[in-house]
């Protein structure tokens, strides 16, 4: 089996992912990454202009990662309800493995600039995918209940963070179980 090489690119673009979600993306500097990736300074803005651009790779390939997991979490499920409850099932397993963290463009924002419009607007379009998700999921939702599920699933994220405890994912998934059981989703 012939060994293949990782390429300064890809090495750069994985210690990023690993630092800016570690550390954060402001109190991480291109120095550390490119000791840590071990390239050359030329080499890190060969592949990215800017810090800005690096970010902007770093909460593409997090997008991508995060729903790949979700998806593949919450496949096996094929009734709304289960796969409702999946996500949040989902959120619990990430929540140990990643010791509350937290949502990685939610902690991005917090450390943004107003002119870095190229990273808000990513972010805006993982946060829609995840609206987009639960609209898909449930078929004929009833007065915007998808979004309800959405808002439900983001302040769980957000607040479990917060207390470093599982009880707000809980909570909410509690609170969709009652609106089931008040028929408010088909």
């Amino acid at each position: 089996m012939k060994h293949h090489p990782v390429l300064p690119k890809e090495r750069i673009l994985d210690t990023a992912l690993r630092l800016f979600h570690e550390q954060g993306y402001n109190t991480t500097g291109i120095n550390q990454i490119i000791s840590e990736a071990g390239v050359a300074k030329a080499s890190l803005y060969l592949h990215f202009k800017s810090k800005e651009d690096l970010g902007v790779e770093y909460l593409k390939a997090r997008q991508q990662i995060w729903f790949d997991q979700l998806l593949s979490f919450t496949d096996e499920s094929k009734k709304e309800k289960k796969k409702i409850f999946a996500a949040f099932d989902f959120l619990i397993q990430i929540n140990e493995k990643e010791n509350f963290r937290g949502c990685s463009f939610l902690n991005m924002l917090s450390e943004i600039q107003s002119d870095e419009s190229q990273l808000l607007s990513i972010i805006q379009e993982y946060k829609q995918q995840l609206r987009t998700f639960f609209a898909d999921v449930m078929e004929n939702p009833k007065d915007d209940l998808s979004d309800t599920v959405y808002l439900l699933f983001e302040g769980a994220m957000q607040e479990s963070q917060l207390f470093k405890s599982q009880w707000p994912v809980e909570r909410a998934k509690k609170i969709v179980s009652d609106l089931y059981k008040l028929k408010y989703f088909k």
